[in-house]
This record gives C-alpha cells, sequence and structure tokens, in this order.
C-alpha cells in the first residue's frame, strides 16, 4: 500500500446509520460497505450538523458549522466568500471534482455585485460550491402547476434515459421513480402506496447504478491527483426501486418503530413536526409496510454499486493509492418518534454512518477498528486537507483533521459536544406555527452522554439521558431534578455560540503577529521620553534636522 494521492468521497443522501449491517442491522445485509469498514475505521458517532440536505452538505462542503456559512436550509444560498473543497485543495495539487448531487444553491445576487460571470471558471467554481463538475446531478425533477422544484434536475441522466428509448417527457419520473400498471398507467413513486411496486426501469439503467458508472468513468480519464465527490441520489425519496430489490424484503425484516405514546402531544413544536403530512403519514403501519422494504431495496442496490465500485478500484490497483470515505448527509426518521423525514433532532436523522479507508500505512493499526469519538462532517474538510499534504486553516475550518485517529496517533476527538442546527422558518412547519422568521431556529448540543435541543421561539428545551435512554423516548426538558444539566449544556452552547467564525480573513498566527508589529512600523504611543523606549524602534525619529517654518521659502 502507498500514500493516498486521491480522495473517493462518497456520500448517500438519507441513508439512516442503522440501516448497514456493520453498524447492526440485522436483515439488510451489506457485505461490500462492511468490507470497507474492515479495512479502514469505522465512527459510531458521527453527527451531521444540519438534518436537511442543503445545510447539511454545504457544512460539510466548507467544514464550517451552519451558524458561520449562514445557508440555514435549503434553497438559502451559500453566500459568495465562503470557501469549500476546492478552494483548499487545488492549491495542493489536487482537483476537486463533482459526480452527483450538492443540493447547492448559488449566491447570484452576490456573483452579479462582485462581477463574477457565471460562465467563467471561477463563475462556474463558485456557482457550483467550489467543484469542478464532471457530471451534476441533484436527482429531484419534480412538477407541479407552477413548474419544476429544480428544472435543471436530472438533466443528463433524463437525456441518458432517452437515448435509451425511456420515452417521456420526464423519464426520471415516468421509468426510474414509478411503477406501471397492466394497463400501462404510471404510478408515481411519489404516492407512498406505490412503494411496494417495482420501479419500471431495466435496474442497470436506474439512478444508483448510472451515477456509479458516471464515478468510474471520471477516474478513468483523469491523470492529476484528485478528490472525487460521488454524491449518490439514494435512498433519498421517492422510495422505489427496480427489481430484483423491490422483491427482496419483506414484513418479517422490518424493524419496529421507535417511538412511545408518551412522545405525542408534549412539546408544541416537537407536535407540529409530528403533526405535519409526513408525520402522520409514517405513524401508520401501513405506510411503513409499504415504504420500508422499498427504502431496504434501495440500501441494498446501493451496497451492490460499492461492490461494483470497490471491485473495480482493487482491480486497476487504485485502491492502492485512494482514501475512501463512505457517509451520508443525514438519516430518515421512517415513523421513529412519529415523525417522518429527517428535519428534527433524534439520532434516527443526526447520526450518519462514516467508513474512512486510508491505504497509507500508517493506517495498518487501525484497519477494522471502531472508533466512539465524538465526530462532525465538518471533521472531513481537514481530513482532506491534511491527506493532501496542506497545513489545515483552523481559523477557517472549524473541524478536526481525523487523520490522527485513523494513524493510531489518536482515540479521541478533542470536542466534549456536537452541534446540529436546523432552520424551520421558510417550511411548512413554520407557516403552520406562524412563526417570527427570525425566531425559528432550533439548535442541538450533544454529549456522549446528554442531548439538548433548544428553540428560539422560547418554547422550553427538551432533554434526553442518551445514556439511560439510548432510543431517546423520555423528554427530561421540564425535569426540575435535571436543571444544572440543562443549565450547564446551555453554558457549552452560549460558548460555541460566542467562537469568532466570522474572523476567517486572518490566521491566528497572523493575528498574534500583529500585536507587535505596530512597534516596528513607527507606531510610538503613551511615550513620555524618548529614553523610556528602545533605541532601535525610534531610531528614524531620533536625531532629525529641520529648518524653522518661517525661514522657508514659500510661493505665497
Amino acid at each position: 500500500m502507498a500514500k493516498a494521492k486521491n480522495i473517493l468521497f462518497i456520500m448517500f443522501d438519507q441513508l439512516r446509520w442503522d440501516y448497514l449491517s456493520c453498524y447492526g442491522h440485522p436483515h439488510l445485509h451489506t457485505p461490500h460497505i462492511d468490507a470497507l469498514a474492515a479495512q479502514g475505521v469505522r465512527f459510531s458517532r458521527s453527527y451531521i450538523q444540519s438534518p436537511i440536505c442543503g445545510s447539511s452538505r454545504m457544512s460539510t462542503y466548507t467544514g464550517r458549522y451552519v451558524h458561520s456559512h449562514g445557508a440555514t436550509t435549503n434553497a438559502v444560498p451559500l453566500k459568495v466568500g465562503e470557501m469549500t473543497l476546492g478552494d483548499h485543495l487545488r492549491p495542493l495539487g489536487m482537483g476537486t471534482w463533482l459526480v452527483g448531487k450538492t443540493h447547492m444553491r448559488a449566491d447570484a445576487d452576490g456573483m452579479a455585485r462582485l462581477g463574477l460571470a457565471p460562465d467563467s471558471i471561477i463563475g462556474v467554481r463558485v456557482a457550483e460550491c467550489g467543484f469542478d463538475v464532471f457530471e451534476r446531478d441533484d436527482g429531484m425533477l419534480p412538477e407541479g402547476p407552477d413548474g419544476s422544484y429544480d428544472p435543471e434536475g436530472a438533466r443528463t441522466y433524463n437525456e441518458w434515459l432517452r437515448e435509451k428509448g425511456y420515452e417521456s417527457d420526464n423519464p426520471w419520473h415516468d421509468f426510474a421513480n414509478s411503477g406501471l400498471d397492466e394497463d400501462g398507467n404510471v404510478l408515481s413513486g411519489w404516492f407512498l402506496k406505490n412503494a411496494s411496486e417495482p420501479a419500471n426501469i431495466d435496474e442497470p439503467d436506474s439512478e444508483t447504478p448510472y451515477l456509479t458508472g458516471r464515478g468510474i468513468e471520471f477516474i478513468e480519464q483523469t491523470q492529476e491527483p484528485w478528490l472525487c465527490h460521488l454524491s449518490c441520489i439514494k435512498p433519498h425519496w421517492p422510495y422505489i426501486v427496480p427489481e430484483p430489490y423491490a422483491s427482496m424484503y419483506g414484513p418479517e425484516h422490518l424493524l419496529p418503530p421507535i417511538r412511545g405514546e408518551n412522545e405525542r402531544g408534549g412539546h408544541p413544536i416537537f407536535s407540529a413536526f409530528q403533526d405535519s403530512i409526513v408525520g402522520k403519514a409514517f405513524s401508520r403501519d401501513d405506510v411503513r409496510q409499504a415504504v420500508l422494504p422499498a427504502y431496504m431495496g434501495l440500501i441494498k442496490q446501493v451496497d451492490d454499486q460499492m461492490g461494483r465500485l470497490f471491485g473495480w478500484l482493487k482491480d486497476t490497483g487504485r485502491m492502492d493509492d485512494t482514501m475512501i470515505v463512505l457517509t451520508s448527509d443525514h438519516g430518515d426518521f421512517l415513523g421513529d418518534h412519529w415523525l417522518g423525514e429527517k428535519t428534527f433532532f433524534h439520532d434516527s436523522s443526526t447520526k450518519v454512518p462514516l467508513i474512512i479507508y486510508d491505504p497509507s500505512p500508517e493506517a495498518d493499526a487501525t484497519r477494522g477498528m471502531v472508533c466512539d469519538a465524538l465526530v462532525e462532517s465538518i471533521d472531513l474538510a481537514p481530513t482532506f486537507v491534511e491527506t493532501a499534504g496542506g497545513e489545515v486553516p483552523d481559523h477557517i475550518l472549524e473541524g478536526q483533521s481525523l487523520l490522527p485517529i485513523l494513524h493510531g496517533k489518536a482515540q479521541d476527538t478533542d470536542r466534549q459536544y456536537v452541534f446540529c442546527e436546523y432552520d424551520y422558518g421558510p417550511s411548512g412547519i413554520g407557516h403552520k406555527l406562524h412563526s417570527d422568521i427570525r425566531k425559528s431556529q432550533m439548535f442541538m448540543i450533544a454529549s456522549k452522554k446528554w442531548k439538548l435541543i433548544h428553540f428560539e421561539s422560547g418554547d422550553r428545551p427538551m432533554l434526553f439521558d442518551l445514556e439511560n435512554d439510548p432510543q431517546e423516548l423520555n423528554d427530561l426538558g421540564e425535569s426540575n431534578a435535571h436543571a444544572e444539566v440543562i443549565a450547564g449544556l446551555y453554558d457549552a452552547m452560549f460558548e460555541w455560540a460566542r467562537r469568532p467564525s466570522q474572523r476567517t480573513t486572518l490566521s491566528e498566527q497572523q493575528l498574534i503577529a500583529m500585536r507587535t508589529s505596530s512597534r516596528t512600523r513607527g507606531i510610538v504611543l503613551g511615550v513620555y521620553d524618548e529614553d523610556e523606549y528602545p533605541e532601535d524602534l525610534t531610531v528614524k525619529y531620533r536625531n532629525r534636522k529641520a529648518r524653522p517654518f518661517s525661514t522657508l521659502v514659500r510661493d505665497d
């Protein structure tokens, strides 16, 4: 094995941490991902920074908390000026390429203000979250009476499907994400009852094999050291999968939901999420029985495609010089806690799989290790910088490099807490609650022992004892016996909120140097007598001669 010169950064969308067999799922066997874990380090406490696609990804790509980069929910642009992976890695000689999804919304107003042409190299990079694009596919082309959610969604994939004979104005929907009845009627994957139908597409033509193949094509044609962000769309909804995966799992393979009757009707904001359309849907047994087999089938397909990819890397010798990082942008409640989707803070949503394989000899001692350190998604950016041979700019990147753990030089990170944020103001929840847009933010702080959820709305916090209640079923937010715990967690959250996260233009070393730099540049402030100050610092002010101004010859 040689030192990693390339990085294959694989991210799945909405993949729960506990729906892989290496993380303990008893029925969903994922041998190829498990094999990667056996060659690398599997992290058991990896947390995202926001339980929604766009914000979570912006934190991963910038190495900064949501509170710092400001893209607080989907469709909120990442402001011009935020450095991303490409900005950090290209100066180190590592190309930074995208194959798949980012959910990036470009700051078009900011680009126009600065005169960045969208079709220039720098303009494209700014608009594409810092990546050079081999193929962007955010994987979504829903259509409504007011048009498409994302007109660019699945664009190249749809063209490719049409070339293969899938005749439709939107084959992404009509074939890849829908079934078909015996009369030729499209059974839309948007309706959960159709999740049990097989997608009307030849399995090799479905989304996960397609993007896996595109990732292989990118690696085949590149020569320079590279980071390839292979960002797969599934198992994100629509929950529908082609055969043979559609028939692999049945009721006997479904895990019961993690929920209790005591969770209903309590906290007003938590209740609003439970009472949403998707929350009510996934509280129904018939919905879970339709959706979960499809979700599991999508993950099984993901694992098979990882077997295809890892096998190709091994056959071509790329496993010997490529770091592989496998993770997800968030989880999926699937009915846990009477919730669907992901936009709350239980582990079903905020905890994600993270597996890192490093081919370098320094990592030999940790192969197959399971690490229970508190890890955040923002740790990946500094890990990549250090892998590429750079010095981590810790005044910009707020995470911690994981290389010391991968190389057996450390067993833990330096942190005591992880943080997660969500802004429900622009969402249907905000509309339902008539919430103040400036007070619709939620924050999570968690240690290995406790998890606190703060609501900027002024509602009381929620608290969970993760040691004695790992399923997070008993909210202790109103418990007087835990008032001291709550106060301590708030103190830690306030300390985190006060960090100088926006001071990114100068490093700490440069700021320290500024303490004395003015002394050598002529600033002499508060000195009464020149003999009280070092002569070498005032040499420009000593032994100087000048004529009285009255003797000067002037035109006036």
